[in-house]
Formats: C-alpha cells, sequence, structure tokens
C-alpha cells in the first residue's frame, strides 16, 4: 500500500520532513502524516475531515464525481438488481456473496434471533406514547448491551459473529415495536416463514384481528430500500460508530451512538425533511414560487432531496430508486395523489432546469424513497428508523473491521485552540 514516492513538507526555518505515500486499491492517493506531531511540532487542521482519511477499508468505496458506489467491489445498481437485502448483507460481513448452502445457513440463522427478551418487551413502557420513535430506538439499542452482556470478549471473531447477527435480527422487531408502541397496537412477533423484508412489513402492519399478506411488490421496493443505505463509507454515523468503538465499547452502545448521529436532519433525516417540504409547498400551483426561492441565494429556503455532499454528478442509488418510486405509485394507485404530484413536477423541473442542472442539483436518494415509504404506509416520524435498520449492517461490518485492524487506537482528534491564553485566578475580594 505504501509507496517508494514521498511527499516533502517544507516549513520555514525547518529541514525537509518526507512522509511516504499510500496508494489505495481505488481513489485519491493518501499522505501518512502520523509521524507529523513527532517530527515537527504541528498537526493538521481540516475541519469536517474533509481531507483526512481515518483509516483503512475495504468494505465500501465511493467515487463521487462518477456517481459510483460499491460494495465489497460490487456496484450498487448490480446488487438491487439481483440480491436481497440479507445477500448483501452476507456479502457486507463475509466480503462474498453467499452460494447456495450459505444463503440458506445465513437466512437460518438470522431467523434464530429476531424475538426480543420479553423483559425488553416491557421496557418499551418507560417512554411516552409520542416519543420520537428514533429516541426509543436510540434508548432500546442501547439496552441490548444489558440482556446480552455474556459475549463480551470482542477480539474473539465467533463472539463479533454472533453480535452481528443478533443485532442484524434485531433490528426489524425493534423498529416495528417502535412503531406499535407509539399507534397504541399490539406488538405482533416475528414470523420465521417470512423473508426478512416481508416479516418487518408484518411486524409493522399487521394486527392481530386479520391476517396480512405483505405486498410482493412493496417487499422489494422496502428491501431495495435497505439495500441501498446498508453502508455508505465513512460517513458522519459510521465514523461515529468507529469512534465510539475504538474505545472498547460494546457494538450496541456504539449501533446506538450512530443511530443518535443518524437522527440528525442533515443526515439520515433527510427523506423526513423531503417530506416536510413537500407539505409546506402543498400544492403544483404553488411549485414556481419555491423553485425561485430555491434559487435566491439570500432566501434560507432549500429544496430537500436534491444534490449531494459527496456525489457531485448524480446519486446512483436514485437512478434505482426512481424505477421502484413508479413502481409502488402504481401499485397503490397514487399517480394522481397530490403530495406525488407535486413531487413529480419537482423531480420534472430539477432534470430539465437549466440552474439546478448547471449546479448537478439532481434529485437523491432521500427525495424518492421518502415518497416510497409514504406510498407504502410508513409515516414520516419513521423514516430515520428504517434508515438505522440498513445501516446497521454497515455499522457491525466497519465496527468488526476496525477491531480487527493490528492498527487500531482509540480515537483521538486534535485541536486548534482559540480561547483564552492561560492566565491566574485573581484573589477572591478582586473579582
Amino acid at each position: 500500500m505504501t509507496t517508494e514516492r514521498k511527499a516533502t513538507l517544507t516549513i520555514e526555518g525547518q529541514d525537509p520532513i518526507d512522509f511516504p505515500i499510500m496508494t489505495p486499491v481505488i481513489g485519491n492517493d493518501c499522505i501518512d502524516i502520523r509521524t507529523l506531531g513527532a517530527k515537527a511540532g504541528m498537526f493538521t487542521y481540516d475541519s469536517g475531515f474533509l481531507s483526512t482519511a481515518a483509516c483503512c477499508s475495504k468494505i465500501t468505496f465511493i467515487d463521487g464525481d462518477k456517481g459510483e458506489l460499491l460494495y465489497r467491489g460490487y456496484p450498487i445498481q448490480q446488487l438491487a438488481e439481483k440480491c436481497n437485502f440479507l445477500d448483501v448483507a452476507y456479502l457486507l460481513k463475509h466480503s462474498e456473496l453467499p452460494d447456495a448452502k450459505q444463503k440458506k445457513e445465513f437466512e437460518a440463522t438470522i431467523k434464530q434471533h429476531t424475538m426480543l427478551h420479553e423483559q425488553m418487551v416491557k421496557f418499551y413502557q418507560g417512554f411516552r406514547r409520542d416519543s420520537h420513535p428514533m429516541a426509543v430506538l436510540v434508548g432500546v439499542v442501547g439496552a441490548l448491551s444489558a440482556f446480552y452482556h455474556e459475549v463480551d470478549d470482542f477480539a474473539d471473531a465467533e463472539h463479533r459473529n454472533i453480535s452481528f447477527n443478533r443485532i442484524v435480527a434485531k433490528l426489524p422487531t425493534i423498529v416495528a415495536y417502535a412503531y406499535k408502541y407509539h399507534t397504541g397496537q399490539p406488538f405482533m412477533y416475528p414470523r420465521n416463514d417470512l423473508d426478512y423484508t416481508a416479516n418487518f412489513m408484518h411486524m409493522m402492519f399487521a394486527t392481530p384481528c386479520e391476517e396480512y399478506k405483505p405486498n410482493p411488490v412493496l417487499v422489494h421496493a422496502l428491501d431495495t430500500i435497505f439495500t441501498l443505505h446498508a453502508d455508505h463509507e465513512q460517513n458522519a454515523s459510521t465514523s461515529t460508530v468507529r469512534l465510539a468503538g475504538s474505545s472498547g465499547a460494546n457494538p450496541y452502545a456504539c449501533v446506538s451512538a450512530g443511530i443518535g448521529c443518524l437522527w440528525g436532519p442533515a443526515h439520515g433525516g433527510a427523506n423526513e425533511a423531503c417530506l416536510k417540504m413537500l407539505e409546506e409547498i402543498g400544492d403544483v400551483s404553488r411549485v414556481p414560487e419555491f423553485i425561485k426561492r430555491a434559487k435566491d441565494k439570500d432566501d434560507p429556503f432549500k429544496l430537500m432531496g436534491f444534490g449531494h455532499r459527496v456525489y457531485k454528478n448524480f446519486d446512483p442509488r436514485a437512478t434505482l430508486m426512481r424505477k421502484v418510486c413508479a413502481d409502488v405509485l402504481k401499485e397503490q394507485g397514487l399517480k394522481n395523489d397530490r403530495l406525488f404530484k407535486l413531487a413529480m413536477e419537482l423531480e420534472k423541473i430539477a432534470l430539465e432546469d437549466e440552474y439546478f442542472i448547471e449546479k448537478k442539483l439532481y434529485p437523491n436518494v432521500d427525495f424518492y424513497s421518502g415518497i416510497v415509504q409514504k406510498a407504502i404506509g410508513i409515516p414520516t416520524s419513521m423514516f430515520t428508523c428504517i434508515f438505522a435498520l440498513a445501516r446497521t449492517v454497515g455499522w457491525m461490518v466497519q465496527w468488526e473491521e476496525m477491531i480487527a485492524d493490528p492498527e487500531y487506537k482509540i480515537g483521538r482528534p486534535r485541536q486548534l485552540y482559540i480561547g483564552t491564553p492561560a492566565r491566574d485566578v485573581p484573589p477572591l475580594n478582586k473579582r
């Protein structure tokens, strides 16, 4: 990985300092500055870590300029079209797609862990009924460590496997129960005769009053959302999980921390914000007014669901979700629904208007996934929970990669201190 090439740093009054250059399989070269503090007595300043690689990873790769997303080297488009979510979960965990036997065994293992401890079910009653589901999720996932503390030797690969299987299996149950508790409906136990996503929809929407049969079109749509959100390189929540895990914290606490970070509207809350924006616009007739506001640099209004911090051209996940969105709207008979007509008008303008084209503000995955989830019947407040359910796979794999790395150390970012210089406390009578 490290080449013979060097980067030379010249600081006035000091001798030049050489640093090795590291070359990845794909992507930008990195200057290894781990010895900078010792050699130069200085640090680098990089607010937001825009130019800093905090780790080495083999899991996910993004090329924002090309609009490329790879899971273990496979393009996301191929995975979404040819695999289901558990196939992708297996791939992220084990580096390769499962064969028929491995697939069957993995699915069976996940089904063994879908139920929650009955004492944990009672834990929900400690929350107010109107609690935001993400608040419930943070608490319940963090509490898993109180129920499954026997597996605490994370240097053991088998112990890490058990933790991975357990939390991936239980997240659909935890999320569905948060929804049921909020609505006042009875919890529905998982059904092991259904696949992962169909079982989640059963726990979300079934009641004891009548039989519930998951719609295969909607199951496929939601499974695609899970796949597209399974991992996304070193984003804010993944970095949070890694930083928490670097202290040796248990994986349930780390994932809970990731969920808390994901809750932010600038991260996982983007699709929820997108739907709220559509409600604010209200009607197709008001679209020109809001488009004008979006173009006005002095107006704080922003079109949510358009553009992406990483993808400078287009979001490859959005292309897939656009087709899924059309299928779901057709299946649900919502082509003429007020909100969805409004969304499609915004999409049309964004794809044709010179301002949006020039600035590459194309609809992103959050724009379409929010519409799809709304059409399926998932309330807006649950959107980020759905995101967390899917991203837990990536968080656990990233956590394990860090734990197994012989070079990993507890995270300790430096700072550029701009506060008051050192001073003495004055005598009491002079204060």
